[in-house]
């Protein structure tokens, strides 16, 4: 292994770059004693809203929250289906399920492993049509569809306008899973902006990441902001006045201080992410001449943030073994897709529901990515790369 490791992710350098805007944004909370909402939640609600181009932004406890809490407020409850992926994290089809409603998978896009178009279609086209709400019956729950979730994986977004197409045709609305696609761009238009809602986490890892859990929702619906208001705290309109049966989901307020701070230096983060993703496929580059390496793929009109920079290879495991003895850190997202999880098992999905989505799963590896990631360091790890997969490629 050698002297210095390349790490998958740091998380430390940025922190002791802002440590004195982080400490002064703790003293902030603590001298107004504001711990759940006031100014710094009502901050960052403004704040992350006009980033996204959306009308409105309610901070939450989690990403998962964020899901689950557009959902609901949508309307999405007991007898509904909604449309996902099985390319995901489960928080995805957890805010589904424990939304009260049944998830239809559709398959991947072999090029960007985003919800494909063609797929969701054809789905949508093979359906019986509910004869009460005239929207297509989901064919494994046998329950009206009634919205789509579309994921925004690794940092790009989905092709927002075939899909839009296709859930107005279908009656069906968007809700957007955007927990990896912090200021990611389609066609101009920002992550959260296009569909009824769009969830967002700020896990620490994340593009925009809080110092422990944190999440929220934008929407240009009002309805649905002041329904998420009231989801998150109880249900309540006023305190002690429960308009429904809510959840403690709410943002607290040394959290969205600390938000605050670091969406200033987003865009350059970004920036950095994306010089990061072109460094690497020139450095690739030759890998995929060879056939034994695919780089991500950004279509025309997307702008990626790289929230993971995925590669895809036959050779992933013996790869990722040889990189870790070279000190290079690498990720998995994600080794079982979700229709095959022990825990919806009972789904009854066969092997080869899902063919993209499955050979996908062993073919992906993720790759350093994190601003400050150095010219030198992703040398070494290309060169790790080809190295092996040179005498792949010869063998």
């Amino acid at each position: 292994m050698s002297d210095e490791m390349i790490p998958f992710l740091d998380l430390i350098t940025p922190h002791r770059q802002l440590e004195e805007e982080l400490v002064e944004a703790t003293r902030r909370a603590l001298r107004s004693a504001a711990f759940i909402g006031g100014p710094e939640v009502e901050g960052f609600e403004r704040e992350f809203a006009d980033y996204c181009g959306a009308k409105f932004c309610v901070g939450l406890a989690s990403g998962t929250d964020a899901v689950r809490f557009a959902l609901m407020a949508a309307g999405v409850g007991v007898g509904d289906a909604v449309i996902t992926v099985a390319n995901t994290f489960i928080a995805t089809v957890e805010g589904i399920s424990q939304a009260g409603a049944q998830t239809e998978f559709v398959d991947v896009d072999d090029r960007t492993s985003n919800m494909s178009a063609a797929s969701l279609s054809e789905y949508l086209a093979g359906c019986a049509i509910d004869a009460a709400t005239k929207r297509p019956i989901g064919r494994r729950s046998g329950k009206p569809i009634k919205a789509i979730v579309p994921v925004h994986l690794y940092g790009q977004m989905v092709d927002m306008t075939a899909l839009t197409e296709i859930a107005e045709r279908y009656r069906l609305f968007i809700v957007e899973d955007a927990c990896q696609a912090h200021g990611a761009m389609h066609r101009g238009q920002r992550a959260g902006s296009i569909g009824r809602a769009g969830a967002f986490s700020f896990y620490p890892g994340k593009n925009l990441g809080a110092c422990g859990e944190a999440g929220a929702v934008t929407t240009n619906d009002e309805a649905i902001a002041k329904t998420i208001r009231m989801i998150r705290d109880h249900g309540q309109s006023k305190k002690y006045y429960h308009q429904i049966e809510g959840y403690n989901g709410r943002l607290d307020a040394i959290q969205a201080a600390f938000l605050r701070v670091k969406l200033r230096h987003l865009d350059e983060w970004t920036a950095q992410r994306q010089a990061a993703a072109r460094r690497y496929n020139e450095l690739l580059e030759p890998m995929t001449k060879a056939g034994v390496l695919a780089l991500p793929y950004e279509p025309e009109g997307s702008q990626a943030v790289y929230h993971l920079y995925v590669i895809r290879t036959r050779e992933r495991d013996p790869l990722a073994k040889a990189l870790n003895a070279k000190g290079i850190q690498t990720g998995l997202h994600y080794p079982v897709p979700l229709h095959q999880q022990e825990c919806y098992k009972a789904w009854g999905f066969a092997a080869g529901a899902l063919p993209v989505t499955e050979r996908a799963a062993t073919e992906l590896l993720s790759l350093p990515m994190f601003p400050g990631l150095t010219p030198a360091q992703q040398k070494a790890v290309a060169d790790g790369v080809q190295s092996f997969l040179s005498v792949t490629a010869r063998g």
